[in-house]
């Protein structure tokens, strides 16, 4: 089920713009089986660049999804020494194919190509994650990237986006798009920690990897939170604390519903965890 097909490649961008403009449009693999997404081959050079963009290393488990001829997990596995690649695709025919690529790069003890569905399929182990889809097969598993993969996790995306989220970064290889989202772990509600005797309140507010809110200081004045970060697991802000001396800086990891960290305010650092109360 993905985008790796003897199509010229001159001719790839208006081919996809015709197959975006159809979102209900079927497709039949080479081995007879209905796909969402017709098996257009992602030149090397660009799986070059989408690895490096996702930051792929030896530490890495890599899933690629509608992996067709396996080509970004055997490269993944053969040039950065991945510990783990796993494709997926529907097509028998292209994991017949990805399994000889695999064999012959000399890389079968890591890597594995499965047929089936990527809707249905567990891909949590993931800790970088590529795709060459179309844009309504992205929009229909951006809910399972957020809600199952890890923060942390880096999406990487060839051509399309995944639609009001933004990626963090974006790059353009011979007129060709490629996408890098990090999964952002869930801040949104009401954080509070400790400072000696002093409560801290953070309210946040999330869209995507996007937040704001306010922090209630210790005599109860609410103050904006400025300039948040949200990469991942990891989050920081400021604040303006009237009568400081420099403004408060707030830095830590998010663990569930818990946030362990460090605060600054006025030259003062404490360490801190805050807990998430609601």
């Amino acid at each position: 089920m993905k985008m790796h097909n003897r199509i010229g490649l001159l001719g790839i961008a208006a081919v996809f713009m015709t197959f975006s403009a159809v979102a209900a449009t079927k497709y039949t693999g080479e081995g007879g089986v209905e796909l969402d997404v017709p098996y257009v081959p992602t030149p090397q050079e660009l799986v070059d660049r989408m690895l490096k963009l996702g930051g792929v290393t030896a530490n890495d488990i890599h899933y690629d999804l509608g992996s067709g001829d396996g080509r970004i997990v055997v490269t993944a596995a053969r040039d950065m020494k991945v510990k783990k690649g796993v494709g997926v695709d529907l097509d028998p025919v292209r994991i017949a194919e990805a399994n000889e690529n695999a064999k012959k790069a000399g890389v079968t003890d890591r890597v594995t190509f499965h047929r089936g569905d990527l809707f249905a399929m567990d891909f949590k182990e993931a800790t970088v994650m590529t795709m060459y889809l179309l844009p309504e097969v992205n929009l229909k598993l951006r809910p399972k990237i957020l809600d199952e993969m890890k923060p942390g996790t880096r999406i990487v995306s060839h051509a399309f986006t995944m639609g009001d989220w933004q990626p963090d970064k974006h790059e353009v290889v011979d007129s060709r798009n490629i996408y890098l989202w990090i999964v952002p772990a869930k801040v949104a509600g009401s954080w509070t920690w400790q400072v000696g005797n002093e409560t801290y309140k953070a309210d946040l507010k999330q869209q995507y990897q996007m937040a704001s809110g306010t922090l209630t200081l210790p005599n109860g004045k609410q103050v904006p939170i400025e300039s948040p970060v949200l990469s991942g697991e990891n989050i920081t802000f400021a604040a303006t604390v009237p009568g400081a001396t420099a403004p408060l800086r707030f830095s830590g990891k998010v663990a569930g519903s818990s946030i362990d960290g460090a605060m600054d305010v006025s030259g003062k650092s404490a360490k801190v965890t805050a807990k998430k109360t609601s």
